[in-house]
């Protein structure tokens, strides 16, 4: 499995003479049979930085949004898909976005909608709405319980892969939520974590969260702070991705 990283806060520097960065995120998951592109940031960048790193996003076969934030779905605004692509969403999703936004999405994209955990690849799940389990992750956004807050699983012989836009669901929430759709322990953990010094509860929880799941890879990108990657590092030495760079696993 090969996970680009198409749309980042930063650019890395793999791509540091011709790629682009914005506040968003924007990941191109290629496995053995099946490509999916996660989020497209809010621009044109992600399709710009898929071109310079030798992607083709027409060869996607499907498109999953994590959430309705401009940072993560606005780039839709802007593609070149030659053919209505299978987008993957929480009906929320839809709800939330302008009436420009959704109209064009609508009729350029064939949406399929799941508040359920939904299979729609062999062993790619979408998880739709996250339950709140613990109580050290507030599961809000503003004050906010965001439904439509949700993430990709896939299952592989070691384990399964999640992926994250956001995570204000809760990315141990997620995580949770994940095992149980794909019935499988945790292997990877990639994406925004949304975790911040000035919530030190959900940090703690969730650092402890993975020392007792052992997930053999973590990628936090994206919506993390720097104290907070300080910390993931001293704990689990993790590798900080941005735009223009590609991990395999």
């Amino acid at each position: 499995m090969n996970i680009s990283v198409l749309c980042e806060n930063q650019a890395g520097h793999a791509g540091s003479r011709s790629i682009l960065s914005e506040w968003g995120l924007s990941l191109y998951i290629q496995t053995k049979d099946v490509n999916l592109l996660f989020d497209t940031g809010h621009t044109s960048v992600y399709w710009h930085n898929a071109r310079q790193m030798g992607l083709n996003l027409n060869r996607a076969h499907f498109i999953a949004l994590s959430h309705h934030h401009w940072d993560h779905v606005g780039g839709l605004q802007h593609h070149g898909f030659k053919a209505k692509k299978k987008l993957v969403v929480h009906p929320e999703l839809i709800v939330r976005l302008s009436i420009k936004e959704s109209r064009k999405i609508k009729k350029d994209f064939r949406v399929v909608a799941s508040a359920e955990p939904l299979e729609f690849y062999r062993g790619i799940f979408y998880l739709g709405e996250i339950p709140r389990t613990n109580k050290y992750e507030k599961g809000l956004f503003k004050g906010e319980r965001m439904p439509d807050d949700s993430a990709v699983a896939i299952k592989t012989k070691k384990g399964a892969v999640v992926i994250t836009g956001c995570s204000h669901s809760g990315i141990c929430n997620i995580c949770e939520h994940a095992k149980q759709a794909t019935g499988q322990k945790l292997y990877a953990v990639i994406g925004g974590l949304h975790l911040f010094e000035n919530d030190p509860k959900a940090v703690k929880g969730t650092i402890r969260y993975f020392k007792k799941e052992r997930p053999k890879h973590i990628y936090p990108m994206h919506c993390i702070d720097l104290p907070t990657l300080a910390g993931f590092y001293a704990e689990f030495g993790i590798k900080k991705l941005s735009a223009g760079d590609t991990i395999q696993l």
